[in-house]
């Protein structure tokens, strides 16, 4: 793939512009957006709306074990795709998603969420010696593996563009965001993972976020 999707970089551009707005005391909700009509037994009306969520998925993790949307129920988490071969952008993104890792690894609500889009080489014992060498080999942090229907699926749900690029060195391409998951599967901020800025953004927001749920 020569080109990003040019709608998630407009969508996450607006995104990380909204998201960094210092007043903001409940985070927005991105995504598709439908309504629908909710008859009550009182027989009134209202308009709800409906929000984009993340599907349901299964991958394989580092231990070769199927992980489901069910690992992140009740979970706040922040997904990404990297490849373990990536020599760009991967190594700063996860260095960077390491010291969000840092701050809330004793917190259970606060999950991670890492898809290999290398499909041939990114095996769980791949991603295994990769999450070893961060230094975040545990439950909190998984790394998943999947056919490229499913993982090149998934990531446009997430609307974050990744694919094949035989004129890339590295043989693929992708976007660096940190894609912002709440406990109702839809997403509520997109930070570039390059960024110092956008990551401290992103330590900033988690805490508006945990806090709806206190609510």
């Amino acid at each position: 793939m020569k080109h990003f999707n040019k709608l998630a970089v407009l969508l996450f551009s607006s995104a990380l512009l909204l998201t960094s707005c210092k007043n903001d005391k409940k985070l927005p909700i991105y995504g598709n957006r439908d309504v629908e009509t909710v008859k009550h037994a009182d027989g009134t009306t209202t308009i709800d709306s409906v929000y984009q969520t993340i599907p349901a998925f299964q991958f394989l993790n580092q231990d070769s074990v199927n992980i489901t949307n069910d690992n992140f129920k009740n979970k706040i988490y922040i997904a990404d795709f990297f490849f373990t071969s990536c020599t760009s952008i991967c190594p700063i993104m996860h260095r960077n998603m390491k010291l969000i890792f840092d701050q809330y690894k004793d917190n259970p609500e606060i999950m991670f969420l890492s898809h290999t889009i290398d499909f041939k080489y990114d095996t769980p014992s791949k991603l295994k010696k990769y999450a070893q060498k961060l230094g975040v080999d545990g439950d909190k942090w998984q790394f998943a593996y999947g056919p490229k229907a499913d993982i090149y699926g998934i990531a446009a749900d997430y609307l974050v563009a990744v694919g094949e690029d035989s004129t890339n060195k590295d043989g693929y391409v992708h976007q660096g965001w940190f894609i912002l998951i709440d406990k109702d599967k839809r997403i509520r901020g997109a930070y570039e993972g390059t960024d110092d800025t956008a990551v401290a953004q992103l330590a900033k927001d988690l805490p508006i976020l945990l806090a709806e749920y206190k609510k």
